[in-house]
């Protein structure tokens, strides 16, 4: 089978699983995330975080943005340009709007952000070495290529699995937080 007929089946099965959540353990494992993320140290000492605003059943980021925002950090949110993937400083999480993909993102008039110290990075599955499943469009590992970052993934403890097909295109985590554990891939 080839790894990209494999990735889309995969994720079509964890998505799968991963909608089946209730609304009451992704709100409560979401909180043991955002706990479980301020003992990053990366995340804690950043000045400048990229982060998304999650929709769905994937793990709840807007109490994540508020508290980097309350905290007097710099905060970006992706926006897709011209087919490529950029981050705008946002001030606040009321000035967003409805952006492709049905994601709230900032808008076109927002100062575009070169460099973050930690961007958050959004997940269907991982695996402990640091291997991501994203959605498939490919923005986020195009985009994470070339920087320096320090790349946190938020997941589900169950959605963390054995192996998932990769190549150089794909770009390892740094660390990965779920509402059990953190993760550093080695």
């Amino acid at each position: 089978m080839s790894q990209i007929v494999e990735k889309a089946r995969l994720r079509k099965q964890l998505l799968d699983s991963r909608d089946a959540l209730s609304l009451d353990f992704i709100k409560i494992a979401s909180s043991k995330i955002q706990d479980n993320l301020r003992k990053v140290e990366h995340y804690r000492t950043a000045a400048s975080i990229g982060g998304y605003y999650s929709i769905g059943s994937e793990v709840q980021t807007q109490g994540i943005l508020q508290e980097i925002l309350n905290a007097g950090k710099d905060l970006a949110l992706p926006k897709v340009v011209k087919n490529e993937l950029v981050f705008k400083k946002v001030s606040r999480l009321s000035e967003l709007e409805m952006g492709n993909f049905t994601i709230m993102e900032p808008k076109d008039r927002y100062e575009t952000v070169k460099k973050l110290d930690v961007i958050i990075v959004p997940t269907i599955a991982l695996t402990r070495e640091g291997y991501r499943l994203g959605y498939g469009f490919g923005y986020f590992d195009r985009y994470l290529h070339k920087k320096r970052s320090k790349k946190i993934a938020l997941s589900y403890a169950k959605q963390i699995v054995k192996s998932i097909p990769h190549d150089g295109h794909d770009v390892k985590m740094d660390c990965i937080v779920t509402e059990d554990e953190v993760i550093y891939p080695i």
